[in-house]
C-alpha cells in the first residue's frame, strides 16, 4: 500500500516532535554526557589498543631479526659444511692421485714380471729342446750300436 503525498508530508511535519516526545532526537543532557564519556572511553580504549598494536609489531621486529640472525647461523654453517665438503673433495683427489700412482707402479711391476717368466719360458723350452734333443741323440746311438753289435 502507498502513502499518498499528504500522508508523506503530515509525517515529515510531526517527526521532529514524535521523535522529542521519545528523547531520540534531542537527547537530554545526561545522555548527552555519558555519551560524551562513552566516546572517551571508547577513545582510551582504542590508544590502548593502537599501543598494544605497536608493542606486538615490535616483538614481530624483534622475532623476525632472530629468525634472520639464526638463518645467517645457518648459513654460516652451511658454508662450513661446503668447506669441509671441499677438503673432502681434495682428499679423494689425492686418494685418486695415489692410486693411479700405485696401479701405474703395479703395472711396471707386472710388465717386468711378464718379462722375467717369458725369459724363464724361453731358457725352459732351450733346455727341453736340448734335452729332447739328448733323448734322440742317446736313442739314436743306441739302437746304432744294438745293429751294429748285432
Amino acid at each position: 500500500m502507498a502513502l499518498a503525498d499528504s500522508d508523506i508530508e503530515y509525517i515529515k511535519a510531526h517527526l521532529g516532535e514524535w521523535l522529542a516526545e521519545q528523547s531520540l532526537g534531542k537527547p537530554p543532557a545526561v545522555y548527552e554526557i555519558e555519551l560524551r564519556e562513552r566516546m572517551v572511553r571508547v577513545e582510551d580504549e582504542l590508544r590502548h589498543q593502537r599501543e598494544l598494536m605497536q608493542q606486538g609489531f615490535q616483538l614481530m621486529e624483534k622475532r623476525f631479526e632472530q629468525v634472520d640472525k639464526r638463518f645467517e647461523q645457518v648459513d654460516k654453517r652451511f658454508e662450513q659444511v661446503d668447506k669441509r665438503f671441499e677438503q673432502v673433495d681434495k682428499r679423494f683427489e689425492q686418494v685418486d692421485k695415489r692410486f693411479e700412482t700405485m696401479r701405474e707402479d703395479m703395472n711396471k711391476r707386472f710388465d717386468k714380471q711378464d718379462e722375467r717368466f717369458e725369459a724363464v719360458l724361453k731358457r725352459q723350452d732351450q733346455q727341453f729342446y736340448w734335452l729332447l734333443g739328448f733323448i734322440a741323440t742317446s736313442l739314436g746311438l743306441t739302437l746304432a750300436a744294438l745293429r751294429f753289435m748285432g
